[in-house]
Order: C-alpha cells, then sequence, then structure tokens
C-alpha cells in the first residue's frame, strides 16, 4: 500500500521557520522525483520546490533563497525546510511522488501551514 505520510505543519509568526517531512512506503523512493506543492484557500495547486532522483532542484520563485527541499533515500523521506516565512505562505502543503521514467504518481493528505502574527 503506497503511503505519503506528511508532519511538521502549524502556526508559525511571519519570519519563522518551519520543516515538514514526508515519509514514504509502498514504492521504491529512490526512482521518484519529490516534490512539495500547496494549495491557498481559492487558489490553485502551485509547486513550491522538487528534487529529481539525481538531486537536481527548482523552486518556485516565490520561494527561492527560503525554502529547500532534501531527500533521504535510505529514510525514505523528503523534508521542506522553510525559512522567512510570509503571511502569503499560508496553505496546505502536499507532498508528491513522480515515477522516474513512468506515470506513477502519488500524493500525501497535506499539512496545514498558518503563518500569522
Amino acid at each position: 500500500q503506497v503511503q505519503l505520510v506528511e508532519s511538521g505543519g502549524g502556526l508559525v509568526q511571519p519570519g519563522g521557520s518551519l520543516r515538514l517531512s514526508c515519509v514514504a512506503s509502498g514504492f521504491s523512493f529512490s526512482d521518484y522525483h519529490m516534490s512539495w506543492y500547496r494549495q491557498a484557500p481559492g487558489k490553485e495547486r502551485e509547486l513550491v520546490a522538487r528534487r529529481s532522483t539525481r538531486d537536481s532542484t527548482n523552486y518556485a520563485d516565490s520561494v527561492k533563497g527560503r525554502f529547500a527541499i532534501f531527500r533521504d533515500n535510505a529514510k525514505n523521506t523528503v523534508w521542506l525546510q522553510m525559512n522567512s516565512l510570509k503571511t502569503e505562505d499560508t496553505a496546505v502543503y502536499y507532498c508528491k511522488a513522480t515515477q522516474d521514467f513512468g506515470i506513477a504518481q502519488y500524493w500525501g493528505q497535506g499539512t496545514q501551514v498558518t503563518v500569522s502574527s
């Protein structure tokens, strides 16, 4: 059974930091590109950060220099380190796995991040 379980969300003040975790099971983690997406109320889901199977990364312009994505294939885990958080970072954050050289993709259930004073 495939699972992506996110954790680490919560309420944080502007300028603060959070680290999100996503633990995967049920598939060959190292064969999948791992991404974080987010969806704010009334907005479409958007890509935040991606780390490929070959460790290349890309980030949304809005988070460059503030967020970083890491993965550990031995732990089947991907993290999103979020620094200098802004109110506009408030959203539900989702972990996504996309198969390299394939079509399979999986989503986590999401974790809420609220940035507010």
